[in-house]
């Protein structure tokens, strides 16, 4: 561990600080986390956390949501212009709009949004919890928002409900092509295609497997020594899986496959943040107190 990463750690230690991380994350930030997670992982841990300081690194909707289900915790988020270009593509009045168009749907939002835009919704989800969330409605019809592809793929996994998706995106993983990926294939045809449902649905149909990326630590993680992947999503991965799965060849779907945001967060932001105790995430109460329920029935399915 170096130096820079023992401090975090003290300072962290000294404030009764819980570090939560993104597999995202640069490998010092991960190192140097008590929790690395997906997004549904790091907000079961902040609901259940003890510590008064959760310092979430990742972007501004996780700490969002690490304020909503942990409201009495100081929740830092280090870099606060660390965002999420999907998030940023939709606000509350579009959802407002959608249901006045189809009133009878319930709606099912991708935990990549802002709290007011899940202030509006029925039931919030994550990648791996959005086939099982659209499950636990009664209405037949589904407004989901704000990720097209997610959308699509929980659409072909529960093909009785009739779905309305907004027409957004992750532009890191919509920018993949089925080129892309049969390129990918014939560089490496002993390898097995694992990618995000963040990818569009002519991606998702060529894979072997998808999930979230915690499925797909998992799958590779499990999987016997030699064994080979093409990894679909952000390159994070990738570099955990060096340290996870030493024995495994794992190569990226595409070159520059990098979300610039989750790569903004340094060790010397999180010990600002630690010394500090800011920039502190803070939420508008009725917002809050409306996108809570949303996410509490997440946490229970």
């Amino acid at each position: 561990m170096t130096q820079p990463q023992e401090r975090v750690m003290r300072l962290a230690q000294q404030r009764g600080a819980l570090i939560l991380a993104h597999y995202y994350q640069t490998m010092d930030i991960q190192e140097i986390a008590h929790v690395v997670g997906d997004s549904f992982a790091m907000a079961k841990k902040a609901a259940s956390a003890r510590e008064a300081v959760l310092v979430v690194c990742g972007v501004s909707f996780m700490a969002e949501t690490a304020k909503l289900l942990a409201p009495d915790k100081t929740v830092l988020l280090p870099v606060p212009g660390a965002g999420c270009p999907m998030a940023d593509r939709i606000g509350a009045e579009d959802v407002l709009r959608m249901r006045e168009k189809y009133p009878r749907a319930a709606v099912v939002c991708y935990v990549n949004s802002s709290a007011a835009v899940k202030a509006v919704s029925d039931i919030c989800c994550t990648s791996s919890s959005a086939v099982q969330a659209v499950r636990s409605l009664k209405q037949d019809e589904i407004i989901f928002v704000p990720d097209q592809n997610l959308g699509a793929y929980a659409a072909s996994q529960v093909p009785e409900k009739h779905f309305h998706l907004y027409d957004g995106c992750c532009p890191i993983h919509h920018a993949v092509t089925e080129q892309d990926a049969r390129e990918a294939r014939n560089a490496h045809p002993n390898a097995a295609l694992l990618v995000h449902p963040e990818c569009g649905p002519e991606v998702v149909r060529l894979a072997d497997g998808v999930g979230s990326t915690e499925y797909i630590l998992k799958t590779v993680e499990a999987a016997p020594g030699g064994a080979e992947f093409i990894i679909g999503t952000e390159e994070g991965v990738v570099r955990r899986l060096e340290h996870t799965a030493p024995g495994r060849k794992c190569v990226p779907l595409r070159a520059g496959f990098i979300c610039a945001d989750m790569k903004k967060t340094t060790l010397d932001d999180v010990c600002r943040a630690l010394e500090t105790l800011s920039p502190r995430v803070e939420l508008d109460a009725d917002i809050a107190d409306k996108a809570r329920v949303c996410l509490e029935r997440m946490v229970a399915v």
